[in-house]
Protein backbone atom coordinates (compact mmCIF):
# COMPACT_ATOMS: atom_id res chain seq x y z
CA UNK A 1 0.00 0.00 0.00
CA UNK A 2 2.79 2.30 0.52
CA UNK A 3 3.94 1.55 -3.14
CA UNK A 4 0.24 1.30 -5.01
CA UNK A 5 -2.67 3.08 -5.10
CA UNK A 6 -4.68 0.17 -5.55
CA UNK A 7 -4.33 -3.23 -3.49
CA UNK A 8 -6.42 -6.20 -4.33
CA UNK A 9 -6.84 -8.93 -1.74
CA UNK A 10 -8.38 -11.70 -3.03
CA UNK A 11 -9.01 -15.14 -1.18
CA UNK A 12 -11.87 -17.56 -0.94
CA UNK A 13 -15.04 -16.19 1.66
CA UNK A 14 -14.40 -17.08 5.48
CA UNK A 15 -10.11 -16.77 4.81
CA UNK A 16 -10.11 -13.95 6.77
CA UNK A 17 -9.65 -10.77 4.29
CA UNK A 18 -12.23 -8.55 6.05
CA UNK A 19 -11.05 -9.20 9.57
CA UNK A 20 -7.67 -8.31 7.87
CA UNK A 21 -8.30 -5.68 6.22
CA UNK A 22 -10.56 -3.84 9.86
CA UNK A 23 -6.93 -4.81 11.83
CA UNK A 24 -5.25 -2.93 8.93
CA UNK A 25 -7.56 0.05 9.01
CA UNK A 26 -7.42 0.63 12.76
CA UNK A 27 -3.11 0.61 12.47
CA UNK A 28 -3.09 3.75 10.10
CA UNK A 29 -2.30 7.08 10.34
CA UNK A 30 -4.49 7.84 7.60
CA UNK A 31 -8.02 7.56 8.02
CA UNK A 32 -10.43 4.63 6.20
CA UNK A 33 -14.05 4.25 5.04
CA UNK A 34 -14.80 0.45 4.85
CA UNK A 35 -17.73 -0.52 2.42
CA UNK A 36 -19.01 -4.09 2.22
CA UNK A 37 -20.65 -3.71 -1.63
CA UNK A 38 -23.27 -6.73 -0.29
CA UNK A 39 -25.06 -5.00 1.94
CA UNK A 40 -27.65 -2.86 -0.02
CA UNK A 41 -26.69 0.71 2.46
CA UNK A 42 -23.21 0.76 1.31
CA UNK A 43 -24.25 -0.02 -2.60
CA UNK A 44 -26.21 3.06 -2.22
CA UNK A 45 -23.59 5.04 -1.22
CA UNK A 46 -22.23 4.15 -4.37
CA UNK A 47 -24.97 5.18 -6.83
CA UNK A 48 -23.31 8.28 -7.12
CA UNK A 49 -19.80 6.61 -7.00
CA UNK A 50 -17.71 9.61 -8.66
CA UNK A 51 -19.31 12.23 -6.24
CA UNK A 52 -18.98 9.83 -3.41
CA UNK A 53 -15.70 8.51 -3.76
CA UNK A 54 -13.90 11.61 -5.03
CA UNK A 55 -15.31 13.54 -1.29
CA UNK A 56 -12.89 10.70 -0.18
CA UNK A 57 -10.16 11.40 -1.20
CA UNK A 58 -8.19 12.30 1.95
CA UNK A 59 -9.28 8.28 2.70
CA UNK A 60 -8.52 4.84 2.25
CA UNK A 61 -11.31 3.08 0.97
CA UNK A 62 -11.57 -0.77 1.35
CA UNK A 63 -14.37 -1.72 -0.95
CA UNK A 64 -15.53 -5.41 0.24
CA UNK A 65 -17.01 -8.04 -2.00
CA UNK A 66 -15.76 -5.46 -5.33
CA UNK A 67 -16.76 -7.67 -7.87
CA UNK A 68 -20.49 -7.14 -7.15
CA UNK A 69 -19.83 -3.52 -9.03
CA UNK A 70 -17.11 -4.25 -11.45
CA UNK A 71 -18.46 -0.57 -13.71
CA UNK A 72 -16.75 0.77 -10.55
CA UNK A 73 -13.22 -0.18 -11.77
CA UNK A 74 -13.61 2.47 -14.44
CA UNK A 75 -13.68 4.73 -12.02
CA UNK A 76 -11.32 3.74 -9.75
CA UNK A 77 -8.84 4.43 -12.41
CA UNK A 78 -9.72 8.45 -13.47
CA UNK A 79 -9.67 8.91 -10.08
CA UNK A 80 -6.20 7.24 -9.69
CA UNK A 81 -4.67 8.75 -12.18
CA UNK A 82 -5.82 11.95 -11.38
CA UNK A 83 -4.67 11.47 -7.81
CA UNK A 84 -1.23 10.69 -9.02
CA UNK A 85 -1.06 13.83 -11.30
CA UNK A 86 -1.59 15.69 -7.92
CA UNK A 87 1.19 13.94 -6.36
CA UNK A 88 -0.24 11.25 -4.31
CA UNK A 89 1.17 8.21 -6.05
CA UNK A 90 -0.09 5.24 -3.69
CA UNK A 91 -2.89 4.16 -1.12
CA UNK A 92 -5.93 4.97 -2.29
CA UNK A 93 -8.14 1.85 -2.38
CA UNK A 94 -7.95 -1.11 -1.20
CA UNK A 95 -10.15 -3.74 -2.36
CA UNK A 96 -11.39 -7.33 -1.18
CA UNK A 97 -12.46 -10.33 -3.76
CA UNK A 98 -13.33 -14.23 -3.26
CA UNK A 99 -12.55 -14.89 -7.19
CA UNK A 100 -9.35 -14.62 -8.58
CA UNK A 101 -7.60 -11.76 -10.27
CA UNK A 102 -8.94 -13.30 -13.75
CA UNK A 103 -12.58 -12.50 -12.45
CA UNK A 104 -11.85 -9.17 -11.67
CA UNK A 105 -10.26 -8.56 -15.18
CA UNK A 106 -13.03 -9.34 -16.88
CA UNK A 107 -14.45 -5.53 -16.36
CA UNK A 108 -13.80 -3.17 -19.12
CA UNK A 109 -10.63 -1.77 -16.71
CA UNK A 110 -7.79 -3.88 -15.64
CA UNK A 111 -6.00 -0.76 -13.51
CA UNK A 112 -2.66 -2.52 -14.82
CA UNK A 113 0.13 -0.96 -13.39
CA UNK A 114 -1.96 0.82 -11.13
CA UNK A 115 -2.41 -2.52 -8.75
CA UNK A 116 -1.20 -5.14 -6.85
CA UNK A 117 -2.57 -8.27 -6.24
CA UNK A 118 -2.15 -10.28 -2.84
CA UNK A 119 -3.95 -14.05 -2.57
CA UNK A 120 -5.04 -14.37 1.45
CA UNK A 121 -5.17 -18.19 1.68
CA UNK A 122 -6.12 -20.56 5.02
CA UNK A 123 -3.65 -21.09 7.83
CA UNK A 124 -0.76 -22.65 7.31
CA UNK A 125 1.19 -25.37 8.97
CA UNK A 126 3.75 -22.07 10.24
CA UNK A 127 0.94 -20.30 11.62
CA UNK A 128 -0.57 -22.56 13.73
CA UNK A 129 0.39 -23.18 17.56
CA UNK A 130 0.24 -26.62 18.98
CA UNK A 131 -2.88 -27.80 20.55
CA UNK A 132 -3.01 -29.18 23.65
CA UNK A 133 0.95 -29.63 23.56
CA UNK A 134 0.68 -31.52 20.28
CA UNK A 135 1.73 -30.40 16.63
CA UNK A 136 -1.01 -28.94 14.60
CA UNK A 137 -0.69 -30.91 11.99
CA UNK A 138 -3.03 -33.58 12.39
CA UNK A 139 -5.90 -30.89 13.17
CA UNK A 140 -4.78 -29.16 10.53
CA UNK A 141 -4.74 -32.08 7.96
CA UNK A 142 -8.40 -33.35 9.20
CA UNK A 143 -10.16 -29.74 9.48
CA UNK A 144 -8.31 -27.85 6.63
CA UNK A 145 -7.35 -23.99 7.20
CA UNK A 146 -10.63 -21.99 7.39
CA UNK A 147 -9.86 -20.51 10.66
CA UNK A 148 -13.67 -20.92 11.19
CA UNK A 149 -13.23 -24.91 10.84
CA UNK A 150 -9.56 -25.45 12.15
CA UNK A 151 -10.92 -23.43 15.56
CA UNK A 152 -14.49 -25.21 15.84
CA UNK A 153 -14.64 -26.54 19.86
CA UNK A 154 -15.17 -30.31 18.24
CA UNK A 155 -14.78 -32.24 15.02
CA UNK A 156 -18.82 -32.12 14.91
CA UNK A 157 -18.88 -28.55 15.07
CA UNK A 158 -15.94 -28.56 12.24
CA UNK A 159 -17.98 -30.42 10.31
CA UNK A 160 -21.17 -28.79 10.31
CA UNK A 161 -19.21 -25.56 9.79
CA UNK A 162 -17.94 -26.96 6.50
CA UNK A 163 -20.74 -28.75 5.38
CA UNK A 164 -22.68 -25.32 5.54
CA UNK A 165 -19.42 -23.46 3.76
CA UNK A 166 -19.74 -25.89 1.18
CA UNK A 167 -23.66 -25.14 0.66
CA UNK A 168 -23.20 -21.69 1.01
CA UNK A 169 -21.27 -21.74 -2.00
CA UNK A 170 -23.17 -23.97 -4.13
CA UNK A 171 -26.88 -21.74 -3.67
CA UNK A 172 -25.18 -18.26 -3.88
CA UNK A 173 -21.78 -17.91 -4.88
CA UNK A 174 -20.83 -20.12 -7.97
CA UNK A 175 -24.93 -19.29 -8.91
CA UNK A 176 -23.25 -15.25 -9.40
CA UNK A 177 -20.77 -16.15 -11.76
CA UNK A 178 -22.67 -17.73 -14.37
CA UNK A 179 -23.29 -21.32 -14.42
CA UNK A 180 -26.83 -22.46 -14.82
CA UNK A 181 -25.87 -25.82 -13.34
CA UNK A 182 -28.56 -26.96 -10.82
CA UNK A 183 -26.86 -26.83 -6.97
CA UNK A 184 -27.23 -30.59 -6.45
CA UNK A 185 -25.00 -31.01 -9.98
CA UNK A 186 -22.41 -28.73 -9.18
CA UNK A 187 -22.10 -30.57 -5.92
CA UNK A 188 -21.93 -33.94 -7.28
CA UNK A 189 -19.18 -32.65 -9.53
CA UNK A 190 -17.00 -30.88 -6.61
CA UNK A 191 -17.39 -34.67 -4.82
CA UNK A 192 -16.59 -36.51 -7.58
CA UNK A 193 -13.54 -33.90 -7.43
CA UNK A 194 -12.70 -34.82 -3.84
CA UNK A 195 -12.83 -38.70 -4.36
CA UNK A 196 -10.76 -38.65 -7.41
CA UNK A 197 -7.95 -35.90 -5.72
CA UNK A 198 -4.93 -35.44 -7.24
CA UNK A 199 -5.81 -37.20 -10.35
CA UNK A 200 -5.06 -35.78 -14.08
CA UNK A 201 -8.18 -33.93 -15.45
CA UNK A 202 -10.06 -35.99 -17.60
CA UNK A 203 -13.14 -34.55 -18.98
CA UNK A 204 -14.74 -37.08 -20.64
CA UNK A 205 -15.36 -39.42 -17.86
CA UNK A 206 -16.63 -36.70 -15.35
CA UNK A 207 -18.90 -35.50 -18.47
CA UNK A 208 -20.10 -38.50 -18.68
CA UNK A 209 -20.77 -38.88 -14.99
CA UNK A 210 -22.36 -35.31 -15.29
CA UNK A 211 -24.08 -36.04 -18.75
CA UNK A 212 -23.04 -32.47 -20.21
CA UNK A 213 -20.56 -32.17 -22.73
CA UNK A 214 -16.73 -31.61 -21.96
CA UNK A 215 -16.55 -27.73 -22.64
CA UNK A 216 -19.31 -27.50 -19.97
CA UNK A 217 -17.79 -29.40 -17.15
CA UNK A 218 -14.47 -27.77 -18.18
CA UNK A 219 -16.28 -24.44 -17.39
CA UNK A 220 -17.37 -25.83 -14.24
CA UNK A 221 -13.68 -26.54 -13.41
CA UNK A 222 -12.16 -22.93 -13.98
CA UNK A 223 -15.60 -21.26 -11.68
CA UNK A 224 -14.33 -23.75 -8.94
CA UNK A 225 -10.54 -22.63 -9.52
CA UNK A 226 -11.45 -18.54 -10.00
CA UNK A 227 -13.15 -19.65 -6.30
CA UNK A 228 -10.16 -20.93 -4.72
CA UNK A 229 -11.41 -24.14 -4.37
CA UNK A 230 -9.37 -26.06 -6.79
CA UNK A 231 -6.34 -26.32 -8.13
CA UNK A 232 -5.25 -27.07 -11.47
CA UNK A 233 -1.17 -28.49 -11.35
CA UNK A 234 -0.13 -27.94 -14.15
CA UNK A 235 2.45 -30.54 -16.64
CA UNK A 236 6.25 -30.00 -16.44
CA UNK A 237 6.33 -29.07 -20.36
CA UNK A 238 10.39 -28.36 -20.39
CA UNK A 239 12.78 -29.13 -23.10
CA UNK A 240 12.53 -33.11 -23.44
CA UNK A 241 11.59 -35.68 -26.19
CA UNK A 242 9.83 -38.11 -24.19
CA UNK A 243 5.84 -38.32 -24.18
CA UNK A 244 4.62 -36.32 -21.19
CA UNK A 245 1.24 -36.05 -19.70
CA UNK A 246 -0.74 -32.44 -21.23
CA UNK A 247 -3.63 -32.21 -18.79
CA UNK A 248 -3.48 -30.41 -15.08
CA UNK A 249 -3.99 -32.30 -12.17
CA UNK A 250 -6.96 -31.09 -9.81
CA UNK A 251 -7.04 -30.79 -6.07
CA UNK A 252 -9.77 -29.86 -3.44
CA UNK A 253 -7.32 -27.26 -2.39
CA UNK A 254 -8.49 -27.12 1.25
CA UNK A 255 -8.42 -30.54 3.32
CA UNK A 256 -11.22 -29.79 5.55
CA UNK A 257 -13.55 -29.39 2.53
CA UNK A 258 -11.89 -32.39 0.83
CA UNK A 259 -13.08 -34.52 3.71
CA UNK A 260 -16.67 -33.24 4.17
CA UNK A 261 -17.01 -33.65 0.56
CA UNK A 262 -15.86 -37.12 0.41
CA UNK A 263 -17.54 -38.08 3.70
CA UNK A 264 -14.48 -38.23 6.13
CA UNK A 265 -15.88 -36.82 9.46
CA UNK A 266 -12.89 -38.08 11.94
CA UNK A 267 -9.22 -38.75 11.57
CA UNK A 268 -9.27 -42.46 12.81
CA UNK A 269 -11.54 -42.73 9.18
CA UNK A 270 -9.49 -40.87 7.10
CA UNK A 271 -6.40 -42.83 8.60
CA UNK A 272 -8.16 -46.13 6.65
CA UNK A 273 -9.82 -44.45 4.19
CA UNK A 274 -8.97 -45.20 0.33
CA UNK A 275 -8.30 -41.23 0.16
CA UNK A 276 -5.73 -41.25 2.88
CA UNK A 277 -2.56 -40.86 0.68
CA UNK A 278 -4.33 -38.64 -2.17
CA UNK A 279 -5.67 -36.58 1.02
CA UNK A 280 -2.30 -36.15 2.33
CA UNK A 281 -0.51 -35.27 -1.01
CA UNK A 282 -2.96 -32.81 -1.74
CA UNK A 283 -2.81 -31.28 1.43
CA UNK A 284 1.16 -31.19 1.94
CA UNK A 285 1.06 -29.48 -1.75
CA UNK A 286 -0.84 -26.97 -0.84
CA UNK A 287 0.98 -26.30 2.41
CA UNK A 288 4.25 -25.82 -0.26
CA UNK A 289 2.60 -23.83 -2.80
CA UNK A 290 1.05 -21.52 -0.42
CA UNK A 291 4.14 -18.74 -0.05
CA UNK A 292 5.76 -19.84 -3.36
CA UNK A 293 7.32 -16.54 -4.29
CA UNK A 294 5.98 -15.44 -7.92
CA UNK A 295 9.85 -16.14 -9.24
CA UNK A 296 9.03 -19.90 -8.47
CA UNK A 297 7.11 -21.71 -10.83
CA UNK A 298 4.96 -25.63 -9.61
CA UNK A 299 4.28 -28.55 -11.69
CA UNK A 300 3.87 -31.91 -11.71
CA UNK A 301 5.86 -34.58 -13.54
CA UNK A 302 4.85 -37.39 -15.79
CA UNK A 303 5.40 -39.49 -19.01
CA UNK A 304 3.80 -42.14 -21.01
CA UNK A 305 6.39 -44.49 -19.48
CA UNK A 306 5.49 -43.50 -16.00
CA UNK A 307 7.93 -41.23 -14.55
CA UNK A 308 6.33 -39.48 -12.25
CA UNK A 309 6.86 -37.07 -9.78
CA UNK A 310 4.33 -35.06 -7.54
CA UNK A 311 5.88 -31.90 -7.16
CA UNK A 312 8.22 -29.87 -9.64
CA UNK A 313 9.30 -26.52 -8.50
CA UNK A 314 11.50 -24.53 -10.81
CA UNK A 315 12.98 -21.13 -9.72
CA UNK A 316 15.54 -18.77 -11.13
CA UNK A 317 18.52 -19.85 -13.08
CA UNK A 318 16.34 -23.16 -13.75
CA UNK A 319 16.71 -24.14 -9.95
CA UNK A 320 14.92 -27.41 -10.16
CA UNK A 321 13.58 -29.24 -7.11
CA UNK A 322 11.95 -32.63 -7.16
CA UNK A 323 9.35 -33.57 -4.03
CA UNK A 324 8.03 -36.95 -3.88
CA UNK A 325 4.70 -36.80 -1.16
CA UNK A 326 3.83 -40.26 1.07
CA UNK A 327 2.47 -41.20 3.90
CA UNK A 328 5.45 -43.51 4.76
CA UNK A 329 7.44 -43.18 7.28
CA UNK A 330 10.49 -45.14 5.67
CA UNK A 331 9.88 -44.03 1.91
CA UNK A 332 12.41 -45.77 -0.99
CA UNK A 333 12.77 -43.72 -4.14
CA UNK A 334 11.11 -45.94 -7.22
CA UNK A 335 13.12 -46.31 -10.77
CA UNK A 336 9.65 -43.65 -11.80
CA UNK A 337 10.95 -40.81 -9.81
CA UNK A 338 14.60 -41.34 -10.25
CA UNK A 339 14.17 -40.84 -14.03
CA UNK A 340 11.73 -38.61 -13.31
CA UNK A 341 14.61 -36.26 -11.71
CA UNK A 342 16.80 -37.07 -14.56
CA UNK A 343 14.31 -35.83 -17.55
CA UNK A 344 14.06 -32.74 -15.10
CA UNK A 345 17.47 -32.54 -14.05
CA UNK A 346 16.62 -31.64 -10.31
CA UNK A 347 19.51 -29.83 -8.34
CA UNK A 348 17.55 -31.34 -5.20
CA UNK A 349 15.39 -34.80 -4.17
CA UNK A 350 13.33 -34.69 -1.67
CA UNK A 351 10.12 -37.44 -0.02
CA UNK A 352 8.03 -35.53 2.42
CA UNK A 353 6.58 -37.59 5.18
CA UNK A 354 4.12 -36.62 7.91
CA UNK A 355 6.75 -37.04 11.17
CA UNK A 356 9.97 -38.15 12.12
CA UNK A 357 13.88 -37.21 11.31
CA UNK A 358 15.27 -35.89 7.95
CA UNK A 359 17.48 -38.25 6.74
CA UNK A 360 18.65 -39.72 3.79
CA UNK A 361 17.17 -42.44 1.14
CA UNK A 362 20.04 -43.11 -1.10
CA UNK A 363 19.94 -41.52 -4.94
CA UNK A 364 20.76 -38.10 -3.58
CA UNK A 365 17.62 -37.96 -2.40
CA UNK A 366 16.42 -36.81 1.18
CA UNK A 367 12.88 -37.64 3.54
CA UNK A 368 12.17 -34.72 5.14
CA UNK A 369 9.02 -34.01 7.44
CA UNK A 370 6.42 -31.37 5.87
CA UNK A 371 7.10 -29.02 8.71
CA UNK A 372 10.98 -29.23 7.81
CA UNK A 373 10.18 -28.99 4.42
CA UNK A 374 8.38 -26.04 4.75
CA UNK A 375 10.96 -24.34 6.56
CA UNK A 376 13.76 -25.39 4.36
CA UNK A 377 11.90 -24.01 1.09
CA UNK A 378 11.86 -20.78 2.93
CA UNK A 379 15.02 -20.28 3.20
CA UNK A 380 15.47 -21.86 -0.75
CA UNK A 381 12.94 -18.86 -1.57
CA UNK A 382 14.31 -16.42 0.48
CA UNK A 383 17.75 -16.71 -1.71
Amino acid sequence: MASFPVVALLGPRQVGKTTLALALRDTLEKPAIYLDLERDSDRSKLVEAELYLTRQKARLVILDEVRRLPELFPLLRSLVDERIRAGERAGHFLVLGSASRDLLRQSSESLAGRIAYFELKPLGLDELAPVDGAPALDRAWLRGGFPGSYLAASDEQSWTWRGQFIATYLERDIPQLGPRLPAERMRRLWSMLAHGQGDVWNASKLAAGLEVSGRTVRTYLDVLSDLYMVRQLQPWAGNTKKRLVRSPKTYVRDSGLLHRLANVPYLETLLGSPLCGRSWEGFAVEQMLARLPDSWQAFYYRTSAQAEIDLVLEGPARHVVAIEIKRSSSPRPEKGFLNGCEDVRAAERFFVIPAGEEHPIGHGTEAMPLASMLERLSVLWAT
